[in-house]
């Protein structure tokens, strides 16, 4: 018997687009294993945001929409995290002092903590956490805007008090 969702689709018809997302998926990783992850990270949203589909809406185009909506977001995120090291200068790497680190890190909790709550909550969900805006804003029960301007009052506040605003 098959698992229907309460907006009208079963699960048998998201299996049946599987073939088609990760066709799809091929499109924005070249590296299998990374297609797959994001056809498996699709199908979770799908399901995990399925009250979200609405009746008369085309199942794949909703979850294309969710992969591309994933790719970007993953990509947006390791474009932070890259250092932009190419593979034959990782073994020339330098280790260099923490101290600097640690000040600047031991400054930067500082400068958060006295952000007023919900901008601080924000820049932490966003940043640190490497939540989606959408996510986000869910999790604080506001709306995406509201998380946006959250975040970037928090990052104008925070270069102001370590001194990098222009």
């Amino acid at each position: 018997m098959a698992v229907v969702s309460s907006s009208g689709f079963s699960h048998a018809d998201m299996l049946d687009e599987v073939p088609a997302l990760r066709a799809f998926a091929r499109r924005f990783h070249q590296n299998g294993p990374d297609a797959e992850d994001l056809v498996q990270d699709t199908l979770m949203r799908a399901l995990a945001n399925s009250d979200k589909f609405r009746a008369g809406t085309k199942l794949r185009s909703w979850m294309f929409t969710i992969m591309r909506n994933r790719f970007c977001t993953k990509f947006a995120s390791s474009k932070r995290e890259m250092v932009g090291i190419d593979d034959d200068a990782s073994g020339r790497m330098v280790t260099q002092p923490t101290q600097e680190w640690s000040l600047r890190g031991h400054e930067l909790e500082q400068a958060i903590s006295k952000l007023p709550r919900n901008q601080s909550d924000a820049l932490v969900m966003v940043l640190i956490d490497a939540l989606s805006y959408e996510d986000a804003a869910t999790q604080l029960g506001c709306a995406i805007g509201t998380i946006k301007s959250r975040v970037n009052r928090a990052r104008h506040q925070l270069a102001i008090s370590m001194g990098h605003a222009d």
